[in-house]
């Protein structure tokens, strides 16, 4: 009991002193996005017990994929900060279970579980009595959970079996949750799974209902669960980062030529780089295959595109992943470090990409114009965008040499790595988006301008990150080595604006993708396709001569939320400040 304390202490004070600036700005959106999924989640046990369970399996689903999908979920204490204390591993296993308590996603979680307190004040006082020990028990079984996916991911990541074996799943799981709809069709709409009920999720309401074996039955799965934990934080100990398979020598014609050679030797050994690659194939295929359970193949020739965007967001901190190497960069006159890069990334993607868009749109009959506008189009932008939003948004990474047991954990910022990759999803996404409405309006002239505008957003992006690379080089290697801004005579809009012009800032850029992409693109794309009145989709309601108006105002909305988000923060010359200053 005594360790558990401590570590929650060490925790809590750990987080008062980290947590302000950009950090708390991140934390602050989080807590406010969590609290209206608590109070949506509250609100379901005013309606009905099946929808509450079935609201409490997604926060299951929440917990236990969140942090193997950004970052490795939280650490802020490490079980290898402790390795010389000589704890015995249920031991230290309690302590850091205690700390994990300790934080704002426990805090949301545990607000979202009243509602197990007001479905039993609903039934009976002795219902309700039930309900306080069935919420910290399912609370500890959703934090047990998550931990234990991370440390069996992390563990997985020791091999390339296994780091391709996560990758799969993982992918083919969030490939499931984002194609929800499909299973809620599948399933007639009539209601809630009968299976949700048999999830650990939904045995606290069991017990606030009245099954005599929930409660013993969490107590007892906490318990496992924190033992195997605890066998698996014994098994962290050590470093991994690349295969074991035997070096050959590397062949360059030129400084450049190094670059490429380099990059794709990492592409291939990388056990990280392997899960990310594996995870965003898995994803792209099985979000669209997943209408094929209806019987609908219309969407599995975008499996292709699907996977370049994903593939892009994963690499979207290109840079910060590579840790402190770029010094060997800066050491080398004449090489085009971005150029090396921007190959070698399409040389790993490319192939794959075009194989499987060209197989599964041949299988499906078409439409080969929107497809293949498509294509190339976002391998040129997301070539563009992945070392351009690296080299300005860079987010300060381990090392790979030196990544401790959760090789997942590659970041310290988990959440500058998740407003990255969303960044960089939602502008790939836009790189393709004129191609895609030229081939829809004229046929196959979209090919010639997804041919031009990728070879333009490859071109000239990466000409833009280069030219960064080059004047500032020094100051993101001081970044990636010591985690902060080296001061500057620019200051960002951020720092200076009002709680509330950060608050809109923050929308805008949060929720931009929502009404550009799956109201706007993806829509017009439904409707192009004559899939009419499904899910959330608005426009594929509306009457004939509204739906396409109805998309492109969604599409118009997205980018006019992203423009005033960079509006408000664009850099501006700090006031008082000559342009000449040394």
């Amino acid at each position: 009991m005594a360790v558990a304390l401590t570590m929650a202490r060490m925790k809590l004070a750990v987080l008062r002193h980290t947590f302000h600036g950009q950090r708390a700005q991140t934390a602050g959106t989080g807590a406010a996005l969590g609290a209206l999924g608590a109070t949506g989640t509250i609100y379901l046990a005013f309606v009905g017990p099946d929808l509450l369970a079935a609201g409490y399996a997604v926060w299951l689903l929440g917990w236990m994929l969140g942090p193997v999908f950004m970052g490795g979920g939280d650490e802020t204490l490490r079980p290898e900060y402790f390795s010389l204390l000589g704890l015995p591993p249920r031991r230290l296993a309690a302590g850091l279970l205690a700390a994990a308590f300790v934080g704002v996603a426990p805090l949301v979680s545990l607000s979202a579980l009243l509602g197990l307190l007001v479905a039993g004040v609903r039934l009976g006082v002795a219902n309700a009595l039930l309900a306080v020990p069935a919420m910290v028990l399912q609370l500890a079984v959703f934090v047990l959970l998550s931990k234990v996916c991370v440390a069996v991911v992390a563990l997985a990541l020791r091999t390339r079996l296994g780091a391709i074996a996560s990758g799969l799943l993982n992918g083919a799981v969030l490939a499931g949750l984002g194609q929800i709809w499909v299973f809620l069709v599948a399933f007639g709409q009539t209601g809630v799974p009968a299976g949700v009920w048999y999830l650990p999720s939904s045995w606290g309401m069991l017990a606030v209902q009245g099954a005599w074996w929930a409660l013993p039955a969490l107590a007892l799965l906490a318990l496992l669960l924190l033992g195997a934990w605890a066998a698996l934080l014994t098994r962290r100990a050590g470093a991994t980062g690349t295969s074991a398979r035997g070096r050959r020598p590397m062949r360059a014609a030129g400084a450049t030529g190094a670059i490429v050679a380099k990059e794709l030797r990492t592409w291939s050994r990388d056990l990280v780089r392997n899960y990310q690659l594996t995870l965003a194939l898995s994803y792209g295929v099985c979000f669209a295959a997943s209408p094929l359970i209806l019987g609908w193949n219309g969407m599995m020739p975008y499996a292709g595109p699907i996977f370049v965007v994903m593939a892009a967001a994963m690499a979207a901190n290109q840079y910060g992943a590579d840790g402190t190497a770029l010094w060997l960069t800066l050491m080398t006159p004449g090489a085009s470090d971005v150029r090396g890069r921007q190959l070698a990334w399409l040389s790993a993607h490319a192939p794959v990409a075009i194989v499987l868009t060209v197989t599964l749109t041949a299988t499906s009959g078409g439409p080969w114009p929107l497809i293949l506008a498509l294509l190339p189009a976002l391998l040129g932008g997301a070539a563009g965008l992945v070392p351009l939003i690296s080299v300005y948004g860079l987010v300060p990474g381990t090392d790979p040499h030196r990544r401790a047991g959760n090789p997942l954990r590659t970041s310290e910022d988990d959440g500058g790595l998740t407003g990255q990759a969303y960044l960089t999803l939602a502008l790939v996404i836009l790189t393709g988006a004129p191609a895609a409405l030229v081939a829809i309006w004229y046929g196959w002239a979209g090919v010639a301008v997804g041919v031009l505008t990728g070879a333009l957003c490859s071109w000239g992006f990466g000409l833009l990150a280069e030219r960064r690379l080059r004047a500032t080089g020094p100051e993101l290697l001081h970044v990636m080595r010591t985690g902060r801004k080296p001061h500057t005579t620019m200051k960002s809009r951020f720092d200076q604006l009002s709680k509330t012009q950060k608050t809109i800032a923050s929308w805008c850029f949060g929720f931009g993708a929502i009404p550009l992409l799956p109201q706007g693109i993806l829509a017009a794309v439904f409707v192009a396709n004559d899939m009419l009145r499904h899910s959330w989709f608005l426009a594929t309601y509306m009457p004939p001569g509204l739906r396409y108006p109805v998309a492109a105002a969604f599409i118009l909305l997205g980018l006019a939320m992203y423009g005033t988000g960079v509006w408000i923060v664009k850099p501006r010359p700090a006031h008082g400040t000559s342009v000449n200053e040394t």
